[in-house]
């Protein structure tokens, strides 16, 4: 199995969208890995002058090469499965995630997040990130464990879709925001376009769920991402993104209602422990409300997130 590296460059990145229509870097066979740079942030949440921050020098090349820009966020890629067509299921494991930088910003602006009516200002904090010790230093004095993921995972939208932004998450993935999805978790999705074209970006050091205020701790983030192609045999194999932990397995719902996004988590563990084991829909539905915790992803990106947690050793 061959291991491919991708650095993050004006020529590697997409700014702000998705697309079937956007031509691989690399196409890789089913079990290699890639190793993907993923750099976050624009020229304005940059730390000033002084501060002692270090910019990373692919994000400052990035910044001066001025690449089309969309709203949304920095995504490296994308990357073939060689064989990948429609109704496969990319399964895609996260084998390492290193840290790009030695700081991270977190901040919010008028009219978005959860609660923009409470809070119309602009306000951005830029925030000490140590390393060695992997933990960040928040501004009045509070000292966090970072826990890296990839707040944004995905393979490219139906064709039919066009370009679509990265901000809201769909059947494709994206901008799922999911701090399970972090070191040794393994994301499922369904491919929808010839070569699945993954991309990943949204780098973040540590988030809550929720991410109410709209940003995570943005960080820059290097991926280690081992794929794996499961190829359909007439009927699709996956029709939403799923993931499992080493210790859970996670079902996932997405819909600008938050009603909505928690009743299509709960129909897709319904759908996966049925078809894991001989319960009935039924019976599926009563272990959910037993034994399956739902929590709220995110709420702040159009498209509202909702995840179930299934702890593993429960199915038989």
């Amino acid at each position: 199995m061959a291991t491919h590296s991708v650095p993050a460059t004006a020529e590697t990145i997409r700014w702000g969208t998705f697309s079937a229509d956007y031509k691989p870097l690399v196409t890789v066979n089913s079990g290699d890995t890639v190793v993907l740079e993923c750099v976050s942030g624009g020229p304005e949440v940059m730390p000033p002058a002084g501060s002692g921050l270090t910019i990373p020098p692919a994000l400052a090349a990035l910044h001066a090469a001025k690449p089309p820009r969309g709203p949304g966020h920095i995504l490296t890629g994308p990357i073939a499965i060689a064989g990948a067509m429609p109704g496969d299921m990319l399964e895609v494991h996260i084998d390492k995630i290193e840290l790009g930088a030695d700081w991270g910003y977190c901040g919010f602006r008028p009219l978005v997040g959860t609660l923009p009516e409470d809070f119309p200002q602009q306000y951005l904090s830029h925030i000490p990130v140590d390393r060695e010790r992997r933990v960040c230093h928040l501004p009045w004095g509070t000292e966090l464990a970072l826990a890296p993921f990839f707040g944004v995972m995905g393979v490219a939208p139906p064709p039919a879709y066009g370009t679509i932004s990265t901000i809201q998450p769909r059947e494709h993935g994206g901008n799922l925001d999911n701090k399970e999805l972090g070191e040794g978790a393994t994301l499922f999705l369904p491919v929808w376009a010839p070569g699945a074209l993954f991309s990943a970006g949204d780098g973040h050091g540590v988030q809550g769920d929720g991410e109410v205020c709209i940003n995570a701790l943005e960080i820059c983030l290097t991926g280690t991402f081992t794929f794996t192609l499961h190829k359909a045999a007439g009927t699709p194999l996956l029709s939403y993104p799923r993931a499992e932990t080493p210790t859970h397995y996670i079902s996932m719902g997405m819909h600008e209602d938050l009603d909505q996004a928690m009743k299509q988590a709960l129909r897709q563990m319904i759908a996966f422990i049925a078809g894991r084991t001989n319960l009935s829909r039924e019976q599926a539905y009563q272990f959910c409300s037993l034994a399956v915790d739902f929590h709220v992803t995110q709420t702040v990106n159009g498209e509202k997130g909702v995840h179930g947690m299934l702890r593993k050793g429960l199915l038989i």
